[in-house]
């Protein structure tokens, strides 16, 4: 009786070391895969910061690159505006404005 509990637990604990080395050999497996993704991560950052280092900044590119931010800006300005004319417009038309009498503040047109 003695001898049968000792084979099943012998059994059984062989079976739970084999079970775990499939575990651990899957889990490696895994691990070198995100290794290599990592690593091609981190080549593609080196390449791409070789590449910012060779561009080129000038005080033109910069003034052009002020004159465009500023266009946008100015852009960004007018379409407030009209989203605010338009916010008052409708609270005009559909009565909005009893029920809630606060406008729009914090922009300026």
């Amino acid at each position: 009786m003695k001898k049968e509990s000792e084979t099943k637990l012998v059994k059984q604990l062989a079976l739970n070391n084999v079970t775990l080395q499939k575990i651990s050999t899957n889990l490696l497996e895994e691990n070198i895969k995100l290794i290599k993704r990592i690593d091609k991560l981190v080549s593609i950052f080196e390449e791409a910061s070789k590449h910012v280092g060779e561009i080129e900044v000038t005080d033109e590119k910069i003034k052009g690159l002020a004159a465009k931010l500023e266009s946008l800006l100015e852009q960004n300005k007018d379409i407030a505006k009209g989203l605010i004319l338009l916010e008052k417009y409708v609270r005009g038309k559909s009565g909005f404005e009893e029920l809630n009498p606060k406008p729009l503040t914090g922009y300026r047109y």
